[in-house]
């Protein structure tokens, strides 16, 4: 039976079952194929950004510093999901441990938390370099960019440690059947028995790196509105739109997913919307940045050539 009912409470060994599975057993071979692809790309792209900002002396700035550390994210956020999406669909088996549910979803909401703040610190880096361009260098110095970094990891952990912690002391009632590809806030408390808006006001802390980068904007925009060419304004604006767009697909959305009303007739929509910033945003990263971005195209080169 695919419902398991008469759960009164959860247990350590009873685990969730992933239903995301079930739903596509005549594509079993071909889900795992693509998304083993894709896993590869997210792998060899994001590491070959990483790579290039740390050999090559002409990427040590501040912005490609974070993109590194975007990178690093990337790669770290991908792993805790695909690779037990691809033995789910492998061996279609879709059953996930307790433990291993709580530790698959702390450090999916712990990395993209990170990401969420590392996103606002590059806004700002972008907002740094057109406002006050004089006093950029200054500002945006190494030991500042490496404070935000490990400043990020220090706010979230015990903010997603608590947080793991309340979703995984609910009573899970009547079946422990994830309509999901992974364990993930949303779908975990659709299945808890008790009042769940405290744990969904904590999920709304994302808000907070979104105003900052929202205002970094407004301000950006307002910087190059008063530039008096064309092409000024142009070229201004294209030194933040590799960012500015990361972050609309990334946002976009996990926004959509954490924060809208779910409902049974929208199950299937959310698990499929959830793998656009788990496997989407990450896979589209490092073609964003290479691509629309001359120095990186510089420097990918310069590195091949080497080898």
């Amino acid at each position: 039976m695919s419902q398991r009912k008469g759960l009164e409470n959860h247990t350590v060994g009873s685990g969730f079952i992933l239903l995301g599975f079930s739903d596509h057993s005549s594509l079993q071979g071909l889900c795992f194929a693509v998304l083993l692809v894709v896993y590869l790309v997210v792998l060899t792209g994001n590491s070959l950004i990483a790579l290039i900002t740390v050999v090559d002396s002409s990427l040590h700035s501040p912005m490609y510093f974070f993109l590194r550390n975007l990178s690093f994210l990337e790669v770290c956020y991908t792993s805790v999901t695909l690779p037990k999406m691809l033995v789910g669909f492998l061996m279609e088996d879709g059953r996930i441990s307790f433990l291993g549910c709580a530790a698959q979803l702390y450090f999916l909401v712990l990395l993209g938390s990170i990401e969420c703040l590392l996103l606002a610190a590059m806004a700002y880096d972008r907002y740094t370099a057109i406002c006050d361009p004089l006093h950029y260098s200054l500002i945006m110095s190494r030991g500042l960019c490496i404070r935000l970094v490990v400043g990020s990891w220090i706010a979230v952990v015990p903010v997603q440690v608590a947080q793991t912690y309340q979703v995984f002391t609910l009573p899970f009632c009547a079946s422990h059947d994830l309509h999901h590809f992974f364990c993930d806030v949303p779908p975990l408390l659709e299945l808890a028995c008790a009042d769940t808006f405290w744990h969904q006001v904590i999920l709304v802390f994302v808000i907070l790196p979104f105003s900052l980068i929202v205002i970094s904007y407004i301000q950006i925009i307002r910087a190059i509105l008063k530039i008096p060419s064309a092409l000024g304004r142009h070229k201004t604006f294209f030194t933040c739109s590799s960012h500015l767009r990361v972050v609309m697909l990334f946002y976009g959305s996990a926004t959509v997913t954490y924060l809208k009303q779910r409902s049974r007739d929208s199950v299937d929509a959310d698990k499929y919307l959830a793998l656009l910033y788990t496997v989407v945003t990450p896979t589209f990263n490092p073609v964003i940045y290479s691509l629309r971005n001359k120095e990186v195209r510089i420097a990918l080169r310069r590195l091949l050539r080497t080898k």
